[in-house]
């Protein structure tokens, strides 16, 4: 029992450890994600020798799916929490045929607190919007979904 339980712990931290090493093989520079996949890759290592320890493969298939469905909701949990907000930038295309008050749009924009301006391009008013955190985006697209307005948003890069 206790080989059993120490195979479910080794799991959770395998699939933990290998989520990390994928986002920062991504999201890194070259010496982080190098210390990090050889990290991985040697305490993968221990993982072979519980793998094909001698029980059940059943065993093994439902502990090793069960382990990642938790290990990668932890991590994504994690990296969701850890991200800092960045300033998104919404471009809107709004029909003026349909809509023929572009100040109504701002002012809903305004009063949930979004920045924006517009610009009267004789068929449609195009509105810029500007969104610090993720709740104004949420609170943009409210708005900007009541006009049936069409957009793209693009995210600020750290240069």
């Amino acid at each position: 029992m206790t080989f059993l339980l120490t195979f479910i712990i080794l799991s959770i931290i395998n699939v933990v450890f290998s989520t990390i090493r994928s986002i920062t093989t991504i999201k890194s520079g070259k010496g982080v994600a190098s210390l990090i996949s050889g990290g991985y890759f040697a305490f993968y290592n221990i993982m072979l020798i519980y793998t094909v320890a001698n029980f059940p493969m059943w065993e093994k298939c439902v502990i090793t799916f069960v382990c990642n469905v938790i290990g990668v909701y932890i991590v994504k949990v994690m990296e969701e929490k850890m991200r800092k907000d960045r300033l998104w930038k919404i471009e809107a295309t709004i029909n003026a045929e349909k809509y023929t008050l572009p100040n109504c749009v701002k002012d809903c924009l305004k009063q949930e607190g979004v920045s924006c301006y517009w610009v009267d391009c004789d068929k449609y008013y195009i509105f810029n919007v500007f969104c610090p955190t993720q709740k104004d985006s949420i609170k943009a697209k409210k708005v900007l979904d009541k006009f049936e307005a069409k957009y793209f948003v693009t995210e600020s890069k750290i240069l």
